[in-house]
């Protein structure tokens, strides 16, 4: 009986091993052949043929290894898969392509004492996301004058999905957004999945609310909501030198932006670390359309106000579409706040 309990307990073992090594190879198998769908020079024919070939020599060595039960396939396996990795690490970032309008030109600072002068600070006026006056612009903030901070989501389909936005208010009435954003290419198109295959680099884009808000509420159909942050001037001062810091090191020195590790939240959750090094971990980092519940639970939102309560006052869409084009946006989104 033990021998039996013995001789099944380690069929069992390779069995699970056996299981787990196919789980493996079919997992690294469909993140290299979309690594090259995604990054092989050439139109989709070149990607789809690359991509085809991979899976096809995978699962050859896959076969061979079953039916003749032998090892030699897994280490051409590991040496096929090096020299994927090896061609992967030569994909590097870069600030020199023709880039759609919007994100043409990268923003950089300067700090002088309190006062922060920014270059490229867009300021488009937006009709459609094809028709628009384009105005890049050189302002000057003083953070002595810096009063408000919020937190802006914008949801344009998955309840769970958002994009995350932090605007400054400054006491003249003045109200400027920081947005991490892909940098597309001139023609090119936003894919989730491409955002983990190198396919965009980060852009750190800053623009008033008339336009960062508004080409999202009233061209693209978003849903947005806007929360003010619980949190003093000297903690704001630091989160806007902490952007400005940014978008100094990404025009130096150009990153991917990657759909879970460097995106429009866990970019900011890296810069508030810094402020305050015991922010928790949290899944609605990533599930960014629950973030609101994450701000609330770290008191970066006001407890005189339930999370429920929040998420209704804080919503700004109506608002924002039946402001007028020639108006005060930033006023007419707060009126009602």
């Amino acid at each position: 009986m033990g021998t039996r309990m013995t001789n099944l307990l380690r069929a069992l073992g390779r069995g699970l091993a056996l299981l787990l090594g196919a789980l493996i190879v079919l997992l690294s198998c469909a993140w290299g052949a979309l690594a090259l769908w995604h990054q092989l020079p050439g139109g989709i024919a070149v990607h789809t043929l690359g991509a085809v070939l991979w899976v096809a020599l995978t699962l050859a060595l896959f076969v061979i290894a079953m039916l003749r039960r032998a090892w030699w396939p897994l280490g051409g396996y590991v040496l096929q898969y090096a020299l994927l990795l090896a061609w992967w690490s030569t994909i590097t970032p870069t600030n020199d392509r023709a880039w759609a309008d919007d994100v043409a030109r990268l923003l950089h600072g300067e700090v002088h004492g309190s006062v922060v002068t920014l270059h490229n600070v867009r300021d488009f006026t937006w009709r459609s996301d094809d028709d628009y006056d384009a105005r890049w612009e050189t302002q000057s903030y003083d953070l002595d004058h810096l009063v408000s901070a919020d937190a802006v989501l914008s949801h344009w389909g998955s309840k769970a999905i958002a994009h995350a936005m932090i605007s400054f208010g400054f006491d003249d009435g003045r109200h400027l957004v920081f947005s991490v954003e892909i940098r597309k290419r001139r023609g090119q198109q936003f894919s989730s999945v491409g955002g983990f295959f190198k396919d965009f680099e980060a852009i750190l884009i800053a623009a008033p609310e008339s336009d960062l808000i508004r080409v999202r509420t009233n061209v693209r159909g978003e849903d947005d909501y806007l929360y003010p942050l619980a949190i003093g001037r000297e903690t704001m001062r630091a989160l806007f030198l902490s952007y400005v810091g940014t978008a100094n090191q990404l025009a130096a020195t150009p990153a991917f932006y990657n759909t879970v590790t460097s995106n429009c939240t866990t970019v900011v959750y890296r810069m508030a670390r810094h402020l305050d090094p015991g922010l928790p971990l949290d899944a609605r980092l990533l599930l960014t359309g629950y973030l609101p519940g994450y701000l609330y639970q770290i008191r970066a939102l006001d407890h005189r106000l339930t999370p429920q309560e929040w998420n209704a006052r804080a919503r700004i869409t109506e608002r924002a579409r039946a402001s007028r084009t020639d108006g005060d946006f930033s006023h007419a989104i707060r009126a009602a706040q």
